[in-house]
């Protein structure tokens, strides 16, 4: 939901790629208007701190959209600078139309592998909104982000912690396994999201990650926020169907979810029933902000 980081050049790396680039990308742009409004909630509490001086590099990773490198650019002003990366070339280009749009000038993206492309630098700070947890190799990854930052320089990742807390996700898919077979990405040869957003939710595996990677001060933070799934329920159920872990069982199950979509989408709605506001369609959310430094 933010987004996406290249893997390695491996076959799966490559199909993961081509989701994010078509029919990721595609379901992604058609809720644009919800995915980012509903992830902004979680960087914005970490942007409201400052973190960025006046004048800093910032490396923004697996930046989608590219709508958190613009409010990066901003907090470190026309001295500083904001570089968006992310694998999806698509994702890339909308970016860049909306980065000409503005008045900033010390922004750029480019499309780039994270675990193993040479990033530039050095960067003051890396950060990043749920794009980490798509790394296949995530131990190789961040060795290669910590390559990229200055020394003393700081990671700030914001992830989603365990599935059971997000129910704006988890429901949804809880809902959908109990109509379609869940089909893993060892028994397919379509494209698919990666290792899916809770690849990071234990702090334990994190923490250990980071530390292998040669980071040190590791903290985590748990952020919990209601996320906007739908201006009205009609809206959440197509959401569900199309994006996270239910819109991935579905998309993989093809034909055999297709035959069961009237009976899948009836149950969604009296699922996401109970999530229903005078002001839409709000799911509880639960993510952990992770920091750490480079020695």
């Amino acid at each position: 939901m933010g987004q996406r980081v290249a893997l390695s050049g491996s076959d799966d790396s490559a199909r993961v790629i081509q989701a994010w680039n078509t029919v990721l990308f595609e379901k992604f742009l058609r809720f644009r208007h919800l995915v980012s409004t509903g992830l902004s909630a979680h960087s914005d509490a970490f942007f409201r701190r400052a973190p960025f001086a006046q004048g800093a590099r910032v490396l923004d990773v697996g930046c989608g959209f590219g709508d958190t490198t613009l409010q990066i650019a901003e907090l470190v002003g026309k001295a500083g600078s904001a570089v968006g990366v992310d694998c999806s070339e698509r994702f890339i280009e909308l970016g860049r139309k909306d980065a000409a749009a503005t008045r900033f000038a010390n922004v750029s993206f480019r499309v780039a592998d994270a675990q193993t492309a040479d990033l530039g630098g050095p960067y003051e700070h890396i950060f990043s909104r749920f794009g980490t947890m798509f790394f296949s190799a995530p131990g190789a990854a961040l060795r290669n982000l910590r390559r990229c930052l200055a020394p003393g320089g700081t990671l700030a990742l914001i992830v989603w912690r365990r599935r059971e807390d997000n129910g704006w996700l988890y429901e949804a898919e809880q809902c959908v396994k109990r109509w379609v077979p869940v089909v893993s990405h060892e028994e397919t040869d379509q494209a698919h999201c990666g290792p899916g957003p809770f690849s990071m939710a234990s702090a334990d595996l994190v923490s250990q990650l980071l530390l292998s990677a040669g980071f040190e001060e590791i903290g985590f933070e748990r952020l919990d926020r209601p996320v906007c799934i739908g201006k009205d329920l009609r809206e959440a159920v197509e959401f569900a169907l199309a994006l996270g872990p239910a819109g991935e069982i579905l998309r993989l199950a093809g034909e055999t979810s297709e035959a069961l979509n009237a009976k899948v989408r009836a149950e969604l709605a009296e699922t996401l029933r109970a999530f229903e506001r005078p002001d839409g369609v709000w799911g509880p959310s639960s993510a952990w902000l992770v920091t750490a430094k480079n020695p």
